[in-house]
């Protein structure tokens, strides 16, 4: 079974003064897969940061929120983390054990932190692990653009040598169309 898990996709992360790469293309691509998912049965899991010990996105404050232009659905879950790792003290795990859930496909923000963290930690949990290149943003940052940002991590998840899980990190189209060849030879 797999899900789609989209992460940190929060309005305080969505902010003028903290412009991420190609928002609404990300946002409007997150939204085409997540309507895949819930249309084929597959679960589509929110996962929020909750920043309560930093005191910045506290659960229920504006910020905390998931961006309004997401299309939410009440079948969907919500998860709560603390810290960049989506799996690390959350319910993210044992739901994905219930669901007996192998395999996930990643999608959010931001790319080189919570996206590069919870990818690094699924393979260590033995996870198959698809990385749509074109679903996750972040900002520009000191040293480097955004676009630098999330073509060199696509480039190192890419070549990552898992343990038992594996890898893959494609595009929004090329998962599409995948997709549709495989229910073509069903």
């Amino acid at each position: 079974m797999k899900a789609l898990l989209i992460i940190d996709m929060q309005r305080g992360l969505f902010k003028p003064e903290t412009p991420r790469h190609d928002a609404n293309g990300v946002v409007n691509r997150i939204n085409a897969l997540s309507d895949y998912f819930r249309q084929t049965g597959k679960p589509v899991i929110f996962i929020q940061h909750d920043g309560s010990s930093q005191n910045v996105f506290i659960p229920g404050t504006p910020e905390w929120r998931i961006l309004s232009s997401l299309n939410q659905k009440d079948e969907d879950k919500i998860i709560s983390k603390t810290a960049d790792d989506s799996f690390y003290n959350s319910q993210l795990e044992a739901i994905l054990k219930k669901e007996k859930i192998k395999e996930l496909v990643i999608t959010g923000c931001s790319t080189d932190f919570c996206i590069d963290a919870t990818i690094r930690s699924a393979l260590a949990k033995d996870y198959k692990v698809t990385i749509i290149k074109d679903c996750h943003t972040t900002g520009n940052r000191p040293h480097m653009t955004a676009e630098k940002v999330i073509e060199h991590h696509n480039w190192i998840w890419q070549n990552m040598k898992p343990t038992k899980g594996k890898t893959e990190v494609i595009s929004f189209e090329h998962f599409l169309k995948k997709k549709a060849t495989a229910i073509q030879t069903v």
